[in-house]
């Protein structure tokens, strides 16, 4: 009746943890998560090694992982590499590639076997000592746990590592007590603050506004833009941005959509409070207004990444969007999509849900300046395919609607249209061309870092090793 222990060691050695397994982590908490440091500590000091890293997610807040890399506390990683640890892995800090999965591919992966998890280490915000967890009470509340839930089902042993135990039943439950083997209280699993990004943040700038405002435009245009319309529009500054024009343009038209889907910002909140949406499905909320409205609304619903991505599920809530505007570092003239590499070629970027979306949704379009600072955002080649081309409908730019050739509906929607720009993929490269001057290609050697999956578990690409 009490799963409780009183260390996250005692949790370690109760759960059967060993050299040369499998654990995992999930990224609600994303840049003010403390989790993955305080159970890779703990393993260090307990001479742990040779563990294989499955996160949802790390971030900037995880660099000390560096060091439990550089001593061979982890020799492995499966899932994405913001920053630090990802310019760590580009350079050749690890002896065994990367492998990046979609938010879809990810659950595909652990419920078809490709990957065992040994344990699942669960942070949440509030839980009892029975284990049943919830993720929107409590100081640390960071709203849906969706990403939690593969997890908690398909683990070994799984630990709940909580800084708010309540007093049985703890409620409402995201997980309930049949998926937790272990229970630990700690003074903090984090800082929801952390939650909110710069990626997070609807864009002030001029010219992404106007970027904004043109992808919101050719959404109109499209046969999608009626009544029941749902979508999905990410959490970058640009996004956010079309979220607000869209939210004026139902309003214009009259139109009211059926649901919001992926992670959810208070730019959506705002939609569903004002009967704009009327569901939100959430996987992650991205700020804290998100978090009071799941906690709150019940038209705001949790669900699982499996529910949300998996291909391989018996239908997953992407197959049912209209629409979504995703973002990338590099789009080519085959309208093949990068998201995980820089220009430079430093693996610092997760693929997130950006392969599911694209080929769940019917309209698909990715919306980004043509340059950012000097480097060109439209080129011949993409450094590294994420999402193929073949999923992508449309390029929004400063410059206007880069439709795919093959959507010649879409071509016929926007012709003629007042006030959206059309250029084609070839005016759109070599206008990028003439505006940035001559690139050097990324310098790199033979060896493979990283493998992107596709969200099915096939190989679509690899990243290399940065020469020095």
């Amino acid at each position: 009746t009490d799963k409780t222990v009183s260390s996250i060691k005692e949790a370690i050695k109760a759960s059967g943890l060993k050299s040369g397994m499998t654990i995992s982590f999930h990224h609600h908490l994303r840049n003010g998560d403390y989790v993955v440091n305080m159970v890779l500590d703990a393993c260090a000091e307990m001479g742990i090694k040779e563990l294989t890293l499955f996160p949802t997610a790390l971030f900037g807040v995880h660099k000390k992982v560096i060091d439990h890399i550089k001593s061979g506390v982890v020799t492995k990683i499966m899932g994405s590499v913001n920053g630090p640890i990802g310019q760590l892995v580009s350079e050749g800090g690890m002896q065994v590639p990367v492998v990046l999965r979609s938010h879809g591919g990810r659950p595909r992966a652990v419920m078809a076997g490709d990957v065992h998890i040994d344990v699942a280490f669960i942070g949440a915000p509030t839980a009892d000592k029975y284990g049943n967890i919830c993720g929107t009470l409590g100081k640390s509340a960071c709203g849906s746990l969706g990403y939690a839930y593969t997890d908690a089902d398909y683990a070994d042993k799984v630990v709940v590592i909580t800084d708010n135990l309540v007093q049985y039943p703890a409620a409402p439950v995201s997980i309930p007590q049949t998926k937790a083997d272990l229970v630990v209280e700690v003074p903090s699993i984090g800082d929801p603050a952390g939650i909110v990004s710069g990626t997070t943040k609807v864009t002030r700038d001029p010219l992404r506004l106007l970027i904004s405002s043109y992808a919101s435009k050719l959404i109109e245009a499209s046969p999608y833009f009626k009544e029941g319309i749902s979508f999905q529009t990410g959490a970058g500054g640009i996004p956010l941005a079309v979220t607000a024009f869209m939210k004026e343009a139902m309003i214009k038209k009259g139109i009211k959509g059926s649901f919001g889907l992926g992670g959810i910002t208070g730019y959506f909140v705002e939609l569903l409070k004002e009967g704009l949406v009327d569901k939100l499905m959430d996987v992650q909320s991205f700020d804290l207004d998100a978090v009071r409205s799941i906690r709150e609304n019940p038209n705001h619903i949790e669900i699982s990444a499996d529910w949300y991505a998996n291909p391989w599920n018996c239908g997953a809530a992407v197959n049912m969007l209209d629409v979504v505007i995703l973002g990338a570092t590099e789009v080519d003239t085959d309208f093949n999509a990068n998201v995980n590499t820089e220009a430079d070629g430093a693996l610092l970027h997760g693929t997130g849900g950006h392969q599911d979306t694209a080929a769940g949704a019917k309209l698909t379009i990715i919306a980004q300046p043509l340059l950012r600072g000097r480097i060109p955002c439209v080129t011949d080649k993409v450094y590294n395919v994420t999402t193929p081309g073949e999923v992508i409908d449309a390029i929004v730019t400063e410059y206007g609607v880069t439709i795919n050739p093959k959507r010649k509906y879409l071509l016929e929607a926007v012709s003629g249209l007042k006030g959206l720009p059309v250029i084609s993929m070839e005016e759109l490269e070599a206008r990028a061309k003439k505006m940035s001057g001559p690139t050097d290609p990324v310098a790199t050697t033979d060896r493979i870092i990283g493998v992107v999956e596709w969200r099915d578990g096939t190989v679509i690409d690899v990243v290399r090793q940065l020469k020095k």
